[in-house]
Parts: structure tokens; sequence; C-alpha cells
């Protein structure tokens, strides 16, 4: 049977930066995943799932020598940010109050992972058992014991990266807190004809809110929230029949629309009730989702991931038993507390803006207003999201 310091299951973005997180520290490292990203081709269509990579991001996957493989591919640096409901209460934060070149990048979730694993094929510390699936897992006092589809390895430490519906969470016996929201989202690339690559703003409207993530060229990902009715029909539309429903919804500031793909998907919050069960750990969605408002769901994963890095490179360097229950809990009290801030954060946004109470409505416009001509609070707001 063959072993290993660490086991990773799942390949996805943030599970990939864990492997090599961990590998760097001189661990031996197997990731298990089920499918290979498809290789990039210039010519390739723009993917679906994109991220909004925040500035700490970046810099994680700087480290892990990936980012000048995405950065050749194709991203979309933007350095301004736009919010509100009303114009009368436009609110924009921009990179200059950070002392910043720019906010993060968009970038397609595949071009992260394909370069990721660029990486986790030259490391010597990692091995990467693909097409490969979990079936059982069993712990013991210094050991988690795992058969796959097609063997048996045994691992010091198992991290759980295999998303929202976690395999490992539910073998692991870890509950989750959490519910579906009223609305599902909408993502849809677009061709645009008034290019604006340097800003991705969101407009709060009575229906949901929409946003535009700029992509590279004249093109952008628009994310549109409504009824969970309403979106079924808009994803049956044509698209020629959905331009119509774009230029009707959304801002001007788009010009007229080409749609080149869309898809929609429920809009949930997870929060799994431990991050930690013996030498199971969790990490990224299968530890948490949250609602995508302001694009955060895998910039937390790559914080969890810096997380876990630093608590297990902190025990080597004191000689202590880095596996040590005692010393992996550390990861889950450096991560709990934000993550749920931030989802709570997203929640009280989502509450808000929501509510159509006319009164309700003059105050959080009111609200946008203030916090634009208070530039302490905004550079504050921004360098914590951005992470710097």
């Amino acid at each position: 049977m063959d072993q290993f310091d660490c086991v990773v299951v799942g390949g996805g973005m943030v599970g990939a930066t864990s492997a090599l997180a961990l590998a760097e520290l001189g661990l031996t490292v197997a990731v298990i995943e089920k499918h290979q990203p498809k290789a990039f081709e210039p010519s390739q269509p723009f993917d679906l799932r994109v991220s909004a990579i925040s500035l700490a991001s970046q810099h994680l996957l700087e480290q892990m020598q990936a980012w000048q493989q995405i950065a050749n591919w194709r991203s979309c640096p933007y350095k301004r940010l736009g919010v509100w409901e009303h114009e009368q209460a436009y609110t924009e934060f921009s990179s200059k109050e950070i002392d910043q070149p720019y906010l993060g990048h968009i970038v397609e979730n595949r071009l992260i992972q394909l370069s990721l694993w660029q990486q986790l094929a030259e490391h010597q510390n990692i091995t990467l058992k693909c097409p490969e699936s979990l079936v059982t897992l069993e712990q013991s006092a210094d050991a988690v014991n795992l058969t796959l589809s097609s063997e048996k390895i045994s691992t010091t430490l198992l991290v759980a990266a295999d998303g929202a519906n976690s395999q490992v969470r539910q073998l692991a016996g870890i509950g989750v807190t959490g519910w579906g929201y009223s609305q599902d989202a909408m993502l849809i690339n677009v061709e645009t004809e008034l290019p604006q690559q340097d800003i991705t703003w969101q407009q709060f409207q009575p229906t949901g809110p929409v946003a535009m993530l700029p992509m590279k060229g004249k093109y952008a990902s628009l994310v549109w929230y409504h009824q969970k009715a309403e979106l079924a029909r808009l994803v049956n539309l044509n698209n020629q029949q959905l331009q119509q429903e774009i230029n009707q919804h959304f801002s001007t500031k788009l010009g007229n629309v080409r749609v080149i793909d869309k898809g929609a998907f429920p809009l949930t919050r997870q929060h799994a009730n431990q991050y930690q069960q013996g030498r199971v750990l969790l990490l990224g969605d299968a530890a948490h989702t949250i609602n995508p408002l302001a694009g955060q769901g895998v910039n937390l994963g790559f914080k969890d991931v810096k997380a876990l890095q630093t608590v297990i490179a902190k025990a080597i360097g004191e000689n202590r038993c880095w596996h040590d229950p005692a010393v992996l809990a550390n990861y889950e009290k450096m991560r709990r507390k934000d993550n749920l801030m931030m989802m709570t954060t997203m929640d009280m946004f989502y509450a808000a803006f929501s509510n159509q109470n006319p009164v309700l409505k003059s105050l959080r416009n009111i609200g946008l207003a203030t916090v634009n001509k208070m530039p302490i609070l905004k550079s504050k707001a921004l360098a914590y999201a951005c992470g710097v």
C-alpha cells in the first residue's frame, strides 16, 4: 500500500493549490481527481465559469509558480469596481485608493486549474492519480486508509477539496448547516459593443442584481440574479432573444451585446459544522459556500490554503509534530471566523437590497452615497477585500 504524508481529494483550483503548498514544505502528496482539465488553445471560446481573483490570491498563485502561465494565456485585470442602485448613489472603488496597479483579475476557472496542474506534474513530491475516485475511508490513530476505485493507499493527513457536495465530508461524518436562496443566477458570456475592460460593476435592481465582469478583448461575463421561474425562462431563450432581454435590463454602459454562451446555477449558503475530524480537514467549498455577490468564493478557498500552509510550516519550523490533531486544529481557528464573517456580510447585502420597502431603499442609497464620500472607510474595505 502506497503511503503519503498528505492526500488531497479534488484537483480543482483549491485542491491543486493546497497540494503544491504542502509539497513545498517537503511533504509527499497525492492528488485524487476524476477528470483532467481540458488543454488550452487561444482560439477556444471563453468558459462560463470565471473567478474574480484578488491580489492576495494572485500572490499565492505566484508563490505556486502558476500565475505567469495564466497571464500568458488570458486574463483581464480591472482597476475599478462600480456599485449602484440609482445613478445618483453611484459608488466607485479604485485601485488608486489602496496604491495598487489593479484590484484583481477576471480569469476562467479552468485556466487556473490547468496552470496549477502543470506545476503538479513537475513537482517531485506530488503523485497525481487521475482518473481516480474515492470509495471509502477509515481513520485510525495515526493514519487515514483510503480505498480508491483501483487501489488502496494510506495517508497521515487527508484534505477534502472536493467541492460543495464533498464525499470526504460525508464519509467523515461532518454535518453542514445552510439554505438555498430564493433566487438563482445566470452566467452569460457576451461580446460588447462598448469596451470597458478596466472596470467590473454591479447594479441592484428590484428583481435582483446584475453584474458585469470584464474579459480579454471586448468580451464580458454577465451575471443575472433573478427568481427561479424567470431564470428558467431566460435560459431557454435563443441567443438573439436573450440579447434583446439583456439590452432592456442591463446598463447602457455595455452598448449592444452578442450572446456567446449561457447557463444557470442555484445559489446556496452552506457551512460545515467543523473543518476538522481527526486527520481529515475541509478546504474551500467542501467547508463553505457563499452567496457570490462579491465574487469571494474561490478567494476564501485560497485563504484556507494559505492558512493551512502557515500552520504546518510553523509546526515544522518549531520541530513539532505537524500532523498532531491539536496542531491541525489551528487551521480552523484561523479560518472559521473570517469565513463566517464574509458569509454573513454577503447575506446582509443580499437581504438589504432584496427588500423593496421605500424607506429601506432610500436608506441604502443614502448609505452608498455616503460611503463614496468617506475615502478612509472605502480604502479599508477595499484593502480587506483584496487581501492587502
